[in-house]
């Protein structure tokens, strides 16, 4: 799968808006900002898409916002393998999505929802599967103790959100068959102790894109 391009020519994320406080100041404000242009390859499914939330996770750590980040179990029939926030469907007893999102993050690698600070959310995100996706955005306070549901969580790992939100780690990709192409966003992540990347695609890269359009908007 080629890379087609880089974010390198993009314009930088100001280091304060990337802390607790500027986070919280761009979503109190109205911005003027595009999304990334959304996939149309989406899936029949006999009906509106499913409504979904996941959980931005911004873990506040001395050395500055990591990204709490899973890769889900190969078994699973949704998007397996693939490296995903914690989050699901809507169930019927969920006041909101900031309610769907801090109960699967629960679910799935038992981050209780005191430790996290709801700051906003993002717009919904349609994904090539068939769901509508509302990504809410979190700051979580240590300490806390994870542990995956091994039944849809194969791994638990950080990312340093200014790693993230530097458009030069944005790649975009095309997979090309007989027939069509699909081009997306990837961000091939390799922390210090591991050789092979943490590869970062799909519908997570691109909410982390939008975020990036929305941290880089200008106010």
């Amino acid at each position: 799968m080629p890379v087609l391009s880089t974010g390198e020519t993009l314009p930088p994320i100001p280091p304060e808006r990337l802390t607790p406080e500027g986070l919280r100041a761009r979503f109190a404000i109205e911005l003027d900002w595009t999304q990334e242009e959304r996939e149309q390859r989406i899936k029949a499914i006999g009906g509106d898409p499913r409504v979904a939330s996941v959980l931005v996770p911004l873990v506040v750590r001395e050395g500055g916002l990591t990204v709490l980040l899973t890769q889900r179990a190969d078994h699973l029939s949704d998007h397996a393998g693939q490296i995903s926030f914690p989050g699901g469907r809507r169930e019927p007893e969920d006041a909101d999505a900031a309610a769907t999102a801090l109960r699967e993050a629960y679910e799935e690698v038992a981050l209780g929802a005191e430790h996290c600070e709801v700051i906003g959310a993002m717009p919904e995100y349609l994904t090539g599967t068939g769901f509508k996706v509302t990504p809410v955005v979190a700051l979580v306070y240590p300490p806390f103790t994870l542990k995956a549901d091994t039944r849809e969580v194969a791994d638990i790992f950080e990312v340093p959100l200014a790693w993230l939100m530097d458009p030069a780690n944005h790649e975009v990709r095309v997979f090309r068959w007989e027939g069509g192409e699909r081009r997306f966003f990837a961000m091939p992540y390799v922390p210090g102790e591991r050789k092979a990347p943490y590869f970062i695609w799909g519908a997570t890269a691109g909410m982390l894109r939008n975020f990036y359009r929305f941290l880089a908007a200008r106010a």
